[in-house]
């Protein structure tokens, strides 16, 4: 009877098919991310006579058997998209470090987590390296004296510069930067502190003629609007952050408004939103076109045009992407006489970008985008549908926009806070209030002055729209400022476990998707969770990649080997723990005794000593003396002491930084690169 009344409930949804499509194509994506091993072609035979057997339940069984077989194959679809995917975009990898002369044009620039102007370069020549070995691109922050380089798009310039392949996580099922650097194409990382020098000038190559626009508007920007505002409008224009100051970036996290520099929804949405209604208005006006003329649709397809130039200006990231096909589906929907926002169009929107960019499920800004824009949809129906009685109507209709930005600043920030906190390790106590005195700012002002800004420049005027951008822009800064400055703004919070993000993906969906009591399931998914991210459980001990740090949990939170140096993978270390300490107050707890070069901590189960500097191997024995366990960011010379474990460089180059975690046996040793963990991204080092 059990198995009736399912088959019945799933029956009921088969209508609704395309808003849980999104949900098994991602199950699909994420079973291809969390294999251990590179899937071969017997995975993908089995897969394909899957999704075969899966077709043949559709059209014999269309009811009940059906739905079923429909998400069987959007599960095996979304794991063989990854996979092709995967491939596709494969491209030589760096597997030595290597310092010498480095080749390459000027494709992209932004700023690294140390502030200094990073650039993404293609075309790359490297010194005494074969071409089928050279990565298709290579970025390099530029440290030291840089004066003889004005950096511009397509430029081709020469620099000396360290580089090595992308690292993986800097702790075990940490956030996988060499994954991340395979999907974008960027085969070596480094820096430089020589001058970078120019070689040729920007060409006429069609490929880079809007990165090179996009640059000449951005200056443009900054030239009328010096300072921290002329920063941010370029940023909201042309996605170009090079200019803005590192304190002013986490002013805005702080106060939840680092959002406004994304160019994603809310830009795109704003953009597009005020092009379209623009449209309308004006059309509206020749009395002759507006009788006699689609007014909404062709204001839709001027609204999708609108859309096309600010994707192309904002250099197309995956984020624009992103927002692009959600506003295009949504204006899609009106020139069929369909309602724009709805969970249909949300879902197609989902699926146009998992088909697309199928890595994208497991970054930050979908999961945050996507979320934000499916409660925001299934709230503000069912707050029409309440419209329609009696009691709704009571509020004034002056009062309704005000109730309208409360409301989806509320639901959007709730959406996307826990996410945000699990990528992020902060969360914004105040951010509802931040975004209140900002966003309508954002959208009436700031936004429709940037369309003008570009209407104008068609008559060299847009100087006259970019000052009116000023004062709103400097509010939203002040706000930023004054709202993170305030006590217990901001709140630290440690990374969960691997699986709360996916459960609470489902959570959410199911939430949004399941009627009457089916809801409760999600209390019941959305309080396990919690226990779960409550009750993480942080790595005692902490090994980075190269031995050179090593950070220990202590009563007063983690202690580190030394104050500087390695310092992504200390402040990686320390957000994880959700501990707001910065690298040198965190070296100087109580823990790690001794000089430079040879520090020990004594633990009630491990004794630890940390070799670093010239000559590190050579105290070796001595250290092993000393403790149970010696870490040493060297490679070793000689035999190893008996009754003594040692870390060295030579182990930590196959293992990955290292986590030590106590066992009811003693203590074990977890790697970041298991044995038995093969992917394409980990093959390449």
């Amino acid at each position: 009877m059990l198995a009736v009344k399912l088959l019945i409930r799933i029956e009921e949804e088969r209508g609704r098919f395309l808003i849980w499509a999104p949900l098994f194509f991602g199950a699909g994506i994420g079973l291809y991310f969390a294999q251990s091993q590179e899937p071969n072609i017997i995975t993908y035979t089995v897969l394909v006579l899957l999704g075969l057997a899966g077709l043949v339940g559709v059209w014999l069984w269309p009811w009940g058997i059906g739905p079923l077989a429909r998400a069987l194959i959007c599960v095996v679809l979304g794991f063989c998209v990854a996979g092709a995917r995967a491939h596709w975009v494969a491209g030589p990898v760096l597997d030595f470090r290597y310092y010498g002369p480095v080749e390459g044009r000027i494709v992209a620039m932004d700023r690294s987590q140390s502030d200094a102007v990073r650039l993404t370069m293609d075309q790359v020549r490297l010194n005494d390296v074969a071409p089928w070995k050279v990565p298709d691109r290579v970025r390099v922050s530029l440290h030291g004296d840089q004066g003889y380089l004005d950096p511009a798009i397509g430029q081709r310039i020469a620099l000396t510069a360290h580089l090595s392949g992308p690292n993986g996580p800097v702790e075990p099922g940490g956030f996988d930067f060499q994954r991340m650097a395979w999907f974008r194409g960027i085969g070596a990382v480094g820096y430089t502190r020589t001058p970078a020098l120019l070689l040729l000038p920007p060409t006429s190559e069609i490929s880079l003629a809007v990165a090179r626009l996009r640059q000449k508007i951005a200056n443009r920007v900054r030239a009328v609007l010096p300072g921290e505002s002329g920063g941010f409008a370029a940023t909201i224009t042309t996605g170009d952050r090079s200019s803005m100051d590192r304190a002013t970036i986490e002013a805005l996290r702080g106060s939840n408004l680092a959002h406004l520099l994304a160019i994603s929804g809310l830009h795109m949405g704003l953009l597009t939103g005020f092009v379209f209604q623009a449209m309308r208005v004006l059309m509206g006006l020749w009395p002759r076109l507006a009788l006699n003329a689609p007014v909404k649709k062709l204001a839709a397809v001027t609204a999708i045009g609108a859309g096309v130039f600010y994707l192309a200006l904002s250099g197309g990231s995956v984020a624009t992407m992103r927002a692009f096909i959600m506003v295009t589906t949504m204006f899609v929907a009106i020139l069929f006489d369909r309602h724009a926002l709805t969970l249909r169009a949300v879902a197609m929107a989902a699926l146009i970008v998992l088909v697309l960019t199928p890595e994208a499920l497991t970054e930050p800004g979908f999961q945050m985008s996507f979320a934000a824009t499916a409660a925001l949809v299934s709230v503000f129906a069912w707050l029409r549908d309440r419209s329609r009685s009696e009691t709704a109507r009571r509020l004034p209709g002056w009062a309704r926009p005000i109730a309208a930005v409360v409301i989806s600043s509320a639901v959007a920030g709730l959406a996307t806070a826990p996410i945000g906190a699990a990528h992020f390790n902060q969360v914004s106590h105040y951010g509802l209030v931040a975004n209140l005195l900002s966003v309508p700012i954002m959208g009436a002002v700031i936004m429709p002055l940037a369309v003008l800004a570009a209407l104008l420049s068609i008559f060299r005027l847009e100087a006259l729209a970019l000052w009116l951008m000023d004062y709103p822009i400097r509010w939203i800064l002040w706000v930023a400022e004054t709202v993170s400055s305030l006590d217990g703004a901001v709140g630290k919070v440690p990374s969960p476990p691997s699986l709360v993000l996916p459960l609470l993906a489902v959570s959410g969906i199911l939430l949004i998707l399941l009627r009457g009591r089916e809801k409760w399931v999600t209390v019941f998914l959305f309080v396990f969770m919690a226990f779960s991210w409550a009750k993480v459980d942080r790595p005692e001990i902490l090994i980075s990649e190269t031995g050179g740090l090593v950070g220990v949990l202590t009563d007063q939170g983690r202690t580190l080997s030394k104050p500087r140096g390695e310092g992504f993978a200390a402040r990686s270390w320390l957000e994880n723990d959700g501990d707001p300490a910065s690298q040198k107050a965190a070296a100087e707890r109580a823990g790690f005794l001794g000089q430079k070069g040879k520090m020990q901590i004594d633990l009630s189960w491990l004794s630890l000593v940390h070799l670093t500097g010239r000559g590190a191997e050579t105290r070796l024995t001595q250290a092993c003396s000393n403790g149970d366990l010696v870490v040493l960011s060297a490679w070793r010379k000689g035999d190893i002491p008996d009754g003594c474990d040692v870390l060295d460089r030579e182990f930590l180059a196959k293992s990955g930084a290292v986590a030590i975690r106590t066992t009811s046996e003693g203590w074990r040793v977890i790697p970041s690169r298991p044995d038995d963990v093969s992917r394409l991204w980990t093959r390449a080092r």
